[in-house]
């Protein structure tokens, strides 16, 4: 990767539907060298992907919670299907096993309070193995971004 093609993802980042053309003026490239730039850094995985933002307010998925989770056991199979259940919990927006006094930081999108009372009742706390969690609503995000392409 060099500098044009990090400034490539930095259009990308910013605005996945531009056009060929708009990426290719931004880092002073016709068409199709972009294009063959941009294809050689899906192949590489360096572009995993393209979504859309969604914003969780205008869905009504105002609060954020995030959950820090601690398992009875941490054999691969509990661990494999702890993973496959959070899976299929569409409030469970993001998951990771940590290092630390806990395994699991679960970050989660509700409408309220009580919908998050709801999705423990009915989903979490049903989860087999689940020795201890904590959860702590965000009050403020203050900051959310794309990864950075420092080099």
């Amino acid at each position: 990767m060099d500098k044009i093609d990090r400034k490539i993802l930095q259009v990308l980042q910013a605005n996945a539907r531009a056009s060929l053309q708009e990426i290719g003026q931004a880092v002073g490239l016709s068409g199709t060298p972009c294009w063959a730039r941009i294809k050689k850094m899906e192949e590489a995985g360096v572009i995993e992907g393209y979504t859309v933002r969604l914003n969780a307010q205008a869905l009504d998925l105002g609060e954020t919670v995030l959950i820090q989770v601690t398992l009875d056991s941490h054999s691969d199979n509990t661990l494999e299907k702890f993973g496959e259940t959070l899976a299929n919990i569409p409030e469970v927006v993001e998951a990771y096993l940590v290092s630390g006094e806990y395994d699991y930081l679960l970050r989660v999108a509700v409408k309220d309070t009580k919908d998050y009372e709801r999705l423990l009742r009915e989903r979490l706390y049903k989860i087999r193995g689940i020795r201890h969690s904590k959860s702590s609503f965000v009050l403020r995000t203050l900051k959310k971004a794309d990864l950075p392409l420092f080099r």
